[in-house]
């Protein structure tokens, strides 16, 4: 299973651009780094995040969603891209996300998101598939909403977001 869809962040010179204020690069960065660190201050996030950095730009997590504990591994590639890879847990298939910057032409920006099983999925996983592009797709969006509300209070301007 692979499900991939962006996300424009900022438009090449559009009205849109007087309505809402661009990103920079690194303003994006950091609030992305929030969703590394902080997940819980974003919609859909876990109550509670513990993590550490195994190695430079290796982040390791325990995610709580209530009785649910969940662990990653995190790849931050500075400025460019996060790789959230699961642990397996139970007998669902885990589920990588590829989280990249891009910026196809000046004044744009965008973040591709890219969702790959990394087993064999069942045929219930499959069929549920349709279920989860859906619900990635508006968490997805509701992050950047979040970022969006950040960037507008002066909270992504450099200074401290914890």
């Amino acid at each position: 299973m692979r499900f991939e869809h962006v996300i424009e962040i900022n438009a090449p010179q559009t009205a849109i651009d007087l309505m809402a204020p661009a990103f920079s690069r690194a303003q994006l960065w950091a609030g992305l780094m929030q969703r590394v660190h902080n997940p819980q201050r974003f919609p859909m996030g876990p109550e509670r995040c513990d993590w550490f950095e195994a190695a430079p730009g290796v982040y390791r997590r325990t995610l709580y969603f209530g009785p649910h504990v969940l662990q990653d591994e995190v790849h931050a590639q500075f400025e460019q891209r996060l790789v959230f890879t699961p642990q397996a847990h139970g007998d669902t298939a885990p589920i990588r996300l590829t989280l990249n910057i891009e910026e196809p032409q000046p004044g744009q920006m965008v973040l591709r998101f890219v969702y790959e099983a990394l087993a064999e999925q069942t045929a219930e996983e499959a069929y549920y598939n349709d279920y989860r592009h859906n619900a990635w797709l508006h968490n997805d969006r509701d992050m950047v909403r979040t970022l969006r509300q950040w960037l507008d209070e002066g909270g992504l301007g450099g200074a401290s977001l914890n």
